[in-house]
């Protein structure tokens, strides 16, 4: 949320004029952008993803309590950004009665819009107590003090839903992995006889279990418990990182585990390791093949006038020749088995990377469909920014472009033409907007 320039007679500058109808004029069209960027911010916080969570989540500790500050200090929000809308729409009103206003309109229009034009309803404190200040006795401001006071609340709002967002977008997802990876281990340390109360890592085992149970509760429940502040001091919403420090400490041990099982694979079945190593390669290989030939559906579906290359099928011969391997090993017939283990394990590891080089290919033209989309809104926004976005021929090839991009099946050349043609007409349109801003200066 931007904050005005300071304005001439502003609070601490004593004895200002009144404005003239130019001043007017200009401010006005100021105010009015500055609305359009204050709105836009509010609605943003309103349908942040973090804050739908927050609202839904049952919450305890400090997630709870600061939480429930920032739905006060949202709701205070919205009562100021009202207030703000009532004196901009009275100044026009004001501004509306004649071409040229009178001397009396003047002095109106300069209270409202330099002087303590707004009043704040003493109900706009919405119970925060010291944290909305002044404001809650009802008192007037200046709309550029309104806008700093907007401005604090905002920061500290999205400050607390980027934080909680940021902890939920990080931690369970990786402590989900890491438990599925927990699972994996267990089994094969089972295989081998690393038990609970036979071994000591299979006690490990089972508290890692614990604590990831734990700590994946906790984070869900009061995600801003584990989120450290930047040391920087950055002002930035959400300035800082997930505090990964117990996650961390679970993997490795979990790593630990892994690797005295593998020692364990290692003297008492070293064929058997390579043969799981073997069959997993080939699963992902295999299930790497299968979301390319989902993938090349979809992009036949979605992208018009594009090459999508074929994916093959499993790799059949690979499976049977593992097949046999095992069968070596039950039947201890370890002279074949081992140098077909070595051609086995070197094949596998090819066809994987053969499967995740198809499933780059298939995909590429969605990456391409999304980096249109993506420069596509950056430019619109950079014009936003600069009060072009309605202009009708922007407008209309904007359209233009994100119906293609967003119609299917979508004619990707078509598609980048026509981005690149509204990145032309926004460059035109910005030119004059730096010319002047030089000018300005």
């Amino acid at each position: 949320m931007g904050v005005p320039g300071p304005v001439p007679g502003s609070p601490g500058m004593p004895d200002a004029p009144v404005l003239d109808r130019e001043e007017v004029d200009r401010a006005l069209a100021r105010l009015g952008a500055e609305y359009e960027a204050l709105e836009t911010s509010l609605l943003a916080l309103q349908d942040h993803a973090g804050r739908r969570l927050l609202e839904g989540a049952d919450l305890s500790g400090t997630t709870k309590e600061r939480w429930a500050a920032t739905e006060r200090s949202i709701t205070v929000l919205w009562s100021l950004f009202d207030a703000y809308t009532a004196t901009l729409e009275a100044a026009r009103e004001v501004r509306a009665r004649r071409r040229w206003p009178s001397p009396e309109d003047l002095a109106e229009l300069t209270e409202l819009l330099r002087d303590d034009g707004v009043t704040v309803p003493g109900a706009a404190d919405g119970g925060t107590g010291g944290e909305s200040g002044p404001a809650g006795r009802g008192e007037r401001y200046s709309l550029e003090e309104l806008v700093d006071r907007m401005n604090g609340l905002y920061a500290r709002s999205l400050d607390v839903i980027v934080a909680a967002d940021a902890v939920w977008s990080a931690l369970p997802a990786r402590i989900d992995l890491l438990s599925a990876e927990l699972q994996r281990t267990r089994s094969l340390a089972h295989s081998v006889g690393v038990r609970p109360g036979e071994h000591p890592a299979g006690d490990d085992l089972e508290r890692i279990t614990d604590e990831l149970a734990r700590l994946r509760a906790q984070v869900i429940a009061d995600p801003l418990a584990f989120w450290v502040s930047s040391s920087t001091g950055s002002s930035a919403p959400g300035g800082g990182r997930p505090d990964t420090g117990r996650y961390d400490r679970a993997a490795r041990a979990l790593e630990d585990i892994r690797r005295e099982v593998a020692a364990v694979l290692d003297v008492r079945q070293d064929a058997e390791h390579r043969l799981m190593q073997l069959r997993d390669v080939l699963s992902r290989a295999d299930r790497t093949l299968t979301e390319a030939r989902q993938a090349r559906g979809e992009v036949l579906a979605k992208i018009a006038a594009s090459e999508v290359p074929a994916v093959s099928g499993p790799p059949t011969a690979l499976h049977e020749q593992l097949a046999a391997a095992a069968e070596y090993r039950r039947r201890s017939l370890w002279h074949r088995l081992s140098p077909l283990l070595d051609s086995l394990e070197e094949r596998a590891e090819d066809e994987l990377h053969r499967a995740r080089e198809s499933l780059t290919a298939v995909t590429a033209p969605l990456a391409v469909r999304a980096e249109l989309r993506g420069r596509l809104d950056a430019y619109r926004a950079k014009l936003a920014r600069h009060g072009l976005a309605t202009d009708p021929l922007l407008v209309e090839r904007y359209d233009i472009a994100r119906r293609m991009l967003w119609s299917a099946p979508c004619d990707l050349r078509a598609a980048e033409h026509a981005v690149w043609r509204y990145q032309q007409a926004a460059a035109e349109a910005l030119v004059p907007q730096q010319v002047e801003g030089k000018g300005e200066s």
